[in-house]
């Protein structure tokens, strides 16, 4: 059996190697370096899976997402190939939710700007650093599942007042009415929220949730917090709403162009933007000048306009990233797999 791990940090092979001691496993950093024999391959959300990539393995039995989101593998794909795809769907909502919080909190007391200050020897200009309060305040969650109750529970001991939006409205009124928030449709979450943070899945019908139309709709400085899916806002849209005061700031995780956000957070973009550049200056015909290149690398420079500003904050996709959701996480993809070596079913995730 050849298992095949991709983007896996140096404590994750140590666990993984020792658990499957009995078994081939090969830790590599590029999908290019798993082998056409790979029967099991682990990967991260920075790994795309394709069409492409399961026919260069046609031995591939199992893909162990070591994530609870599956937008980077084709599932349609996999399910006409037979090829078992499993996640963990439950790690981190605590982590995240604590994660909403610190932007939240960073935003609201100025954090970012507060460090950029002088040192004691200058006098600090109060005014110019104000902070808000949370007491009192209104957050609006888009996604009632689990991290988002878990940011429920926490905003109601901020002493904030919250209104809860999630497509499973039956399912999510019952347990939000326990938590003293109110249910509410989309317009009254935009119209009335001070802070709405996002919880949601990616999907066709969520892509660009946030777009020119929903945030002229929300209160005027509006607070925006995304730890879940670069596309559920539109970029665009998000720095015009910023520069006209509409929205008054946003805290970060993700970002619409995330492939490749694992680095330090003030070179990640610029990063992105020589590696586009140079596949689009290098091209030596017209018509290998890819509009699709271009509009990515337009992509990445709208994103180093928007992690620019002061008032947005921006960390690269570390929300989940605590000792004990990765200990969970790590668990858990173990538990896939053995069951996948002892022959029990795997079955395929669900969309």
């Amino acid at each position: 059996m050849s298992i095949y791990f991709l983007d896996a940090e140096p404590g994750d092979a140590a666990f993984f190697e020792r658990e499957l001691g009995g078994y081939k496993s090969r830790f590599v950093k590029w999908p290019g370096e798993v082998k056409a024999d790979a029967e099991v391959v682990s990967l991260f959300i920075h790994t795309q899976v394709d069409e492409r990539f399961l026919r260069q393995h046609p031995a591939l039995k199992l893909i162990a997402t070591r994530s609870t989101g599956t937008g980077h593998i084709d599932l349609d794909a996999c399910r006409a190939r037979g090829v078992a795809v499993a996640n963990v769907p439950s790690y981190g909502e605590h982590t995240v939710a604590e994660h909403t919080f610190a932007l939240i909190l960073t935003l609201s007391r100025r954090l970012r700007e507060v460090v950029r200050q002088p040192g004691t020897e200058d006098r600090v200009a109060y005014e110019s650093l104000r902070a808000f309060e949370l007491l009192g305040k209104t957050l609006g969650v888009i996604g009632a599942g689990r991290i988002g109750q878990h940011v429920i529970r926490m905003a109601r001991a901020f002493g904030m007042n919250v209104l809860a939006y999630d497509t499973r409205r039956e399912a999510a009124c019952v347990s939000l009415l326990d938590q003293g928030c109110a249910y509410a449709p989309l317009a009254r979450v935009f119209a009335e929220a001070h802070i709405l943070t996002l919880h949601a899945p990616l999907r066709p019908e969520t892509q660009h949730l946030l777009n020119r139309e929903t945030l002229a709709q929300c209160r005027r400085g509006v607070i925006v917090i995304n730890t879940a899916r670069g596309g559920l806002i539109d970029t665009n849209a998000l720095l015009d709403a910023l520069d006209s005061g509409q929205v008054g700031g946003a805290g970060l995780d993700v970002l619409e162009e995330d492939s490749v956000i694992r680095q330090e957070a003030t070179s990640v973009i610029s990063a992105q933007i020589v590696q586009r550049l140079h596949a689009i200056t290098g091209a030596t015909e017209p018509r290998d000048k890819d509009p699709a290149r271009i509009k990515e690398f337009e992509g990445l420079l709208r994103n180093k306009r928007l992690l620019a500003r002061p008032d947005v904050i921006f960390t690269p996709h570390i929300g989940f990233n605590s000792l004990e959701a990765v200990e969970r996480i790590n668990q858990a993809t173990l538990e896939n797999i053995r069951r996948f070596l002892r022959g029990e079913p795997v079955g395929l995730v669900e969309r």
